[in-house]
């Protein structure tokens, strides 16, 4: 289990930190469907590999370039963000992207 920061795509569900289940069937069942990693150095997003079934993310899109992130497609669905070690292994959302979360989306996330 890990902390993750989730960004639904519907404007009206809060962006939330949760405690997930990391295995490929838990982020599937998370996301409805088929899932796509997009990654940095130490951390990573989950999305849906859906396309334009699901309604497009502005928020996660938002973060993802505020982080540093050039993307050439749009965000569908719910976004889940983690982090990883140096040993690929899915670890905490960092606190960076929290804060910077916090701070694009005027919502206290992390204590």
């Amino acid at each position: 289990m890990c902390n993750a920061l989730i960004i639904p795509a519907q404007l009206t569900q809060p962006v939330r930190l949760e405690s997930v289940d990391t295995d490929m069937p838990a982020l599937q069942r998370l996301m409805s469907g088929n899932i796509e990693a997009i990654s940095t150095r130490d951390w990573h997003a989950y999305v849906s590999d859906e396309g334009n079934r699901l309604p497009q993310n502005i928020r996660a899109e938002v973060l993802a370039r505020e982080a540093g992130v050039h993307l050439e497609e749009v965000l569908n669905g719910t976004a889940v963000f983690l982090g990883h070690c140096s040993r690929g292994q899915e670890v905490d959302a960092p606190l960076r992207l929290i804060r910077l979360a916090e701070a694009l989306f005027d919502q206290a996330l992390a204590a």
